[in-house]
């Protein structure tokens, strides 16, 4: 059983959940962090600590707040008297910053993400539970690593993915299943909590103007490969392809991404498919970024070149 007592420490950083308007022409991030916990007032009983790292729509989320975020969560999960971390954030890109501070903290005590698809002001917002859900699991005995809790369901960073987006279901796990379910209060395990071995901090303390340049193309009928030229004389040091199916790629692309590798370019492959991922590693394929989203292998083969820097 989790501990009304137990301290948690909210980190803000913006999104529709901490929106104001309607559903639709909302401005993300208006609201500060210890706004969204005032709104909550069956969280006035816990012991939780709020600050704001940022104040951005999602879709905007950049590697300078994902260091920051990564520094602060990192400094608050380490005092003892710190249960586990949530941070609040927007649903675009949710995903993103889930598996990067996964890679790069690996964290033994919960650092649970939590977002809403309507805003702050709507008047059937989903926000509130949804935090009151995220606070609850971070407060959870044995609960770790980063996770995300939406809709009543609890992701692991690896897993989880937005498949829609308007709809307060937005997030699913591909083919993995929820790691737990959130019930009145309580806590429903189904799987084992996340576990990894943390890259560090020292990772990602470069400058972010000194972060390698990964971006993603996609293989599609009548591609055309003028980008991937452009992309690598723009100084580009990495590449994932979001592939057909099985992860394949378009031959003109491919010849294309042959070349750019010539001249130093890495290069994964990913799948367009929502569920599933890549099977096998046929002779002479580009390397497989397995079951991760095309959106979080570009984040991992970005944090490979900064281990490699």
């Amino acid at each position: 059983m989790q501990s009304e007592s137990a301290r948690i420490v909210i980190l803000g950083t913006g999104g529709t959940i901490a929106g104001a308007g309607d559903n639709v022409g909302y401005a993300a991030g208006s609201l500060n962090v210890t706004q969204l916990l005032l709104a909550v007032p069956a969280l006035a009983s816990r012991t939780l600590e709020a600050e704001q790292v940022a104040q951005l729509d999602s879709k905007d989320m950049d590697h300078a707040t994902w260091q920051q975020l990564a520094r602060r969560a990192a400094h608050h999960l380490a005092r003892p008297e710190v249960a586990g971390v949530v941070v609040t954030h927007g649903t675009d890109t949710l995903e993103e910053t889930a598996w990067f501070l996964q890679r790069v903290l690996a964290p033994v005590k919960p650092l649970v993400m939590t977002a809403s698809m309507r805003p702050a002001t709507s008047l059937q917002a989903d926000g509130p539970q949804n935090l009151l859900d995220a606070v609850t699991l971070a407060a959870e005995p044995g609960a770790q690593g980063v996770l995300v809790a939406v809709g009543g369901e609890v992701w692991a960073a690896a897993d989880v993915r937005k498949t829609q987006p308007f709809r307060i279901d937005a997030f699913e796990g591909g083919d993995a299943p929820p790691v737990a379910s959130l019930r009145e209060g309580r806590v429903l395990r189904w799987r084992d909590w996340p576990r990894g071995v943390a890259l560090s901090l020292e990772t990602i303390a470069p400058s972010v103007a000194a972060w390698p340049r990964v971006g993603i193309v996609s293989s599609h009928a009548g591609v055309e490969p003028v980008l991937v030229h452009a992309l690598v004389d723009a100084g580009y040091r990495g590449l994932v392809v979001e592939g057909t199916g099985n992860g394949t790629v378009n031959a003109a692309l491919d010849a294309a991404l042959q070349a750019a590798a010539q001249r130093g370019l890495q290069v994964w492959r990913a799948t367009r498919c929502q569920r599933g991922g890549i099977v096998g590693q046929p002779e002479g394929a580009w390397p497989s970024a397995g079951a991760l989203t095309p959106a979080k292998a570009r984040v991992e083969l970005l944090l490979r070149l900064l281990v490699g820097r």
